[in-house]
């Protein structure tokens, strides 16, 4: 096992390099560029502000001193928000973004798989239904109209919840509850499906009709035998979900007036701001290996043979 969680954690290494390679050499090659927009501005000025950020190296060694820099987690400054590193930005907004995003996937991972295991048990049910039509709500309707329908109910007609904030204001954790419910809505949507379908194949095999030949309680065989062999397919997804979460989050951030980093990744986009883009980019993507990495050595725990192979 040791073994296989060391080839994986060394996988990481040329994933990130293609990952910044080919990241940096398609932002810059694009049309346009951070200073092309600005009225006015002079072409000395132009020449000057390129000059001050090595913009007017060749691209190749431009792309050999910012990857020096990003070895010892220097991201550079920002071309816009010039007050701040790119370094100081993401700290800023990043944290923010992993509670919501966190709190968002325990939910709808808790939900989705207690609706799942409901479903499964109760297949053709009218809780099968249920179940599966909140799931089909779940996976349809978008983002953008389930934190309003949410803001409207539960903020300004019943006055349980805040509008919008964040946990640092006077309100506190109660800011917390609509953007995580909203975000975790499509995602508890596709885990209970995941889980039902899994759950039930499960249910369909030889051991764990054995193990209710044995006289077994329903329960002790659906918590020691059906729940870990459903729980591979869940767990697989949970890496990716976890990445799309934070990654998603810039609507619901929006929309509840989070301070994230979503509003900034799109400003930076907008605005050509090549550092902060690539600073971006990187975090977001080491973010998106390093989980993926964990479910993978989750995965070889919860079935050795994995380990093997």
């Amino acid at each position: 096992m040791a073994k296989y969680i060391i080839r994986r954690l060394l996988s990481l290494i040329p994933t990130m390099f293609i990952i910044i390679t080919l990241s940096f050499f398609l932002i810059r090659v694009a049309p346009g560029g951070p200073f092309s927009g600005e009225k006015g501005l002079p072409e000395q000025v132009q020449q000057n502000l390129l000059k001050k950020y090595h913009m007017d190296e060749p691209l190749f060694r431009q792309y050999l001193r910012y990857f020096g820099d990003v070895l010892i987690g220097n991201f550079g400054p920002s071309l816009r928000y010039k007050e701040s590193s790119v370094n100081e930005l993401i700290a800023q907004g990043f944290p923010n973004s992993i509670i919501l995003g966190t709190v968002a996937l325990a939910l709808a991972t808790f939900a989705g798989i207690c609706v799942g295991i409901l479903s499964a048990l109760k297949q053709n049910r009218w809780q099968d239904y249920s179940a599966m039509s909140l799931a089909v709500i779940g996976i349809s309707v978008p983002l953008f109209v389930i934190g309003p329908v949410l803001q409207l109910v539960f903020a300004m007609n019943l006055k349980w919840l805040p509008v919008s904030g964040w946990i640092f204001s006077r309100a506190g954790l109660k800011t917390l509850i609509l953007p995580a419910l909203t975000l975790a809505f499509p995602y508890f949507a596709y885990i209970a499906r995941l889980s039902r379908a899994s759950i039930l194949e499960v249910l369909r095999s030889d051991y764990v009709r054995t193990a209710r030949s044995k006289g077994l309680s329903e329960g002790i065989v659906i918590r020691r035998h059906v729940l870990k062999g459903a729980l591979l397919p869940i767990v697989s997804y949970l890496g990716p979900a976890f990445a799309g979460i934070i990654t998603g989050s810039i609507v619901v951030e929006s929309i509840f007036f989070i301070p994230g980093i979503g509003k900034i990744f799109v400003q930076s986009a907008l605005n050509r701001d090549y550092p902060l883009i690539m600073g971006e980019v990187i975090v977001y993507s080491l973010f998106l290996v390093t989980m993926n990495f964990l479910v993978d050595v989750l995965y070889g725990f919860l079935d050795p043979r994995i380990a093997y192979k």
